[in-house]
């Protein structure tokens, strides 16, 4: 057996390729996109990718881009450094290295959608963004249906939705109905925080969870908050990003900034119902369909303690 490496190696290569889904025949395929539908007569082939929820999503469903961009943030997508060539940040694309790549769509979103514009001048664009104000895992469940569609991967999504319902179903479940949350964002020594409408809205919305303070300013970037306000609002349960953490920062974590005498002294902290969110799923990669799923399941355990 081991004087035929390659046999053993083709053999196996073509196992896995039979055990993926095949791509749909070509066909008239319409999906819904940020900024309306699209229609495509032919399944994509050559795809660059300028967002970490829709690579986190594309990826779940067997579909490898062959321009990504760096970093890629999440450890389960850091197989596509090897695969795809780099086509810049999710801010700065590499134009000269995008054309070269010859695509047949570009995929941009949140981040990257300001780009739109410029890079349809090189191929097809669409614009998938998913904004966190209310209902995130609707949005990702109707993102994930279209690429299915799109990919020629409908079986899958369908599978890989049902994943997703069950995760978020255990995390309602598991939500306390009789008590508060506060969604905190620290930035080193900084902090906000979030409620309903607001970016990160979708925590309070898709958990049925009451918000501790319901009229915080909805701005991208929060309402900021000191910690005499932690205090006399008093949540009973705070879900914190690290926003620092989420993109390689530097600084006081998460923990650091809120081991304050003030902070000690409510019922999240000591009743210890201080959930840290992953910065990264949560602040860069939200909505992608194994990003979300896997801080539902982390939430609903945190709940379920």
């Amino acid at each position: 057996m081991a004087r035929f490496p390659r046999t053993r190696h083709l053999l196996a290569g073509i196992a896995a390729a039979l055990a993926l889904p095949a791509m749909a025949p070509a066909a008239p395929v319409t999906i819904e996109t940020a900024r309306g539908e699209v229609t495509f007569a032919e399944t994509p082939e050559r795809i660059v990718v300028f967002d970490i929820a829709a690579l986190d999503t594309i990826d779940a469903l067997g579909v490898t881009p062959v321009g990504v961009p760096n970093p890629l943030y999440l450890d389960h997508l850091e197989h596509l450094a090897a695969e795809a060539e780099p086509v810049g940040t999710l801010f700065e694309p590499d134009f000269e290295t995008v054309a070269a790549l010859e695509p047949d769509l570009i995929i941009v979103a949140g981040r990257s959608a300001p780009q739109h514009d410029a890079l349809s001048a090189i191929a097809p664009v669409i614009d998938m963004t998913i904004t966190g104000d209310e209902a995130l895992t609707d949005q990702a469940l109707n993102r994930l249906e279209a690429y299915g569609a799109l990919f020629g991967r409908k079986d899958m999504a369908a599978d890989l939705a049902d994943t997703l319902h069950a995760s978020l179903e255990a995390a309602r479940k598991a939500a306390p109905d009789d008590e508060d949350m506060l969604v905190v964002m620290t930035n080193g020594p900084k902090i906000s925080a979030y409620g309903p409408g607001s970016r990160f809205g979708w925590l309070h919305s898709d958990l049925g969870m009451t918000p501790t303070a319901p009229d915080l300013d909805t701005a991208d970037h929060g309402a900021a908050i000191s910690f005499e306000f932690i205090h006399e609002t008093d949540p009973d349960w705070m879900l914190v990003i690290d926003r620092a953490a989420a993109i390689g920062e530097t600084g006081a974590s998460a923990r650091q900034t809120l081991d304050n005498a003030l902070v000690a002294e409510t019922t999240a902290w000591t009743e210890e119902q201080i959930v840290f969110l992953d910065p990264v799923a949560m602040y860069i990669a939200a909505g992608g369909v194994r990003a979300l799923g896997n801080m539902l399941d982390d939430i609903a355990a945190a709940f379920g303690k």
